[in-house]
């Protein structure tokens, strides 16, 4: 029997990886906050860009890497994009402030939450990208692990799309 408390998907590619961030996107509401890790170059903002446009945002995203910080008003929720890359310490959000966005009204996503670890409240839903060589330059495959139920919510709908496909 399948763990409801994780998933792993292939993603053949960025289209893929644009479609389950186009399907988690319609799993957010205020106060839902998502880990997402894994090494430079997997495709973190790539899919933080799909989830906003899914979500109806016309702008410009950037990845927050230097400004720590990307905020998106959008017609259900504010977003909070961030990057703890640069975190040198666990306590290193805190000192900055951050713990006020996250929860509430707003939706978190938050990369490289491993940098802050101790000190982060626990995300409904955490998903790490990771190379998979087997399948190319472009396949990427994605771990997904549920750590609420809105999280294993979550999971579910996703396990049952990916079933139908």
């Amino acid at each position: 029997m399948d763990d409801p408390d994780s998933l792993t998907l292939a993603l053949v590619d960025a289209t893929a990886t644009g479609r389950l961030a186009a399907q988690i996107a319609t799993e957010l509401e205020p106060g839902f906050v998502l880990f997402l890790s894994g090494d430079l170059g997997t495709g973190k903002t790539t899919f933080t860009r799909s989830l906003l446009r899914a979500l109806g945002y016309p702008g410009r995203v950037k990845s927050p890497s230097f400004t720590l910080l990307e905020s998106y008003e959008l017609p259900r929720f504010h977003l909070y994009h961030f990057d703890f890359y640069r975190f040198s310490s666990d306590r290193d959000w805190l000192d900055a402030g951050f713990d006020d966005f996250i929860g509430g009204s707003a939706v978190a996503i938050i990369e490289w939450p491993e940098r802050a670890a101790a000190s982060l409240p626990p995300p409904d839903l955490r998903l790490r990208l990771e190379f998979d060589a087997a399948g190319g330059d472009t396949a990427r495959a994605a771990r997904l692990e549920a750590g609420s139920p809105r999280g294993r919510a979550c999971l579910r709908r996703l396990r049952a799309a990916s079933d139908a496909c």
